[in-house]
């Protein structure tokens, strides 16, 4: 058996890509677009031939996705931590769970997609903003 990718629904395809595409520094793979099925598939990943995400737009949806616990979420290792959430958080993406411990923290995606992010190799020393930043919302 081989991992192929992971699929989640995205209400605004633009932001979807802005959030993944410029702010986390995934590529583009491939898109399919049906007009007879009224959705845009497009494939993310770290570079081409690593797993990826699936993101599905169906056109005609307005309306929120409501998002569960169940699913659980998408996780990325980081160079830097820090450098990471402070890059994200100048560019307007929450920190949900800050990196107090200079290892993990979460954020999320537009559509409330939680996203993990982990320090390769050892823990960062823990330093502020992190350290007092207090959690928002749930991931």
């Amino acid at each position: 058996m081989h991992y192929l990718h992971t699929m989640i629904r995205v209400r605004d395809l633009d932001a979807a890509l802005d959030f993944f595409c410029t702010k986390l520094g995934l590529q583009e793979t491939r898109r399919h677009d049906s007009e007879k099925g009224r959705f845009t598939l497009v494939f993310l990943a770290t570079e081409k031939g690593a797993p990826e995400i699936e993101l599905t737009h169906n056109w005609d949806n307005d309306e929120a996705y409501s998002t569960g616990r169940n699913f659980g979420h998408l996780a990325y290792s980081v160079d830097n931590i820090h450098e990471t959430c402070q890059s994200l958080m100048d560019a307007g993406v929450v920190i949900a769970r800050p990196p107090r411990d200079g290892r993990m923290a979460f954020v999320l995606s537009p559509d409330g997609i939680s996203v993990e992010l982990l320090q390769k190799g050892d823990a960062l020393e823990p330093a502020e903003p992190w350290l007092s930043m207090a959690n928002t919302g749930s991931w």
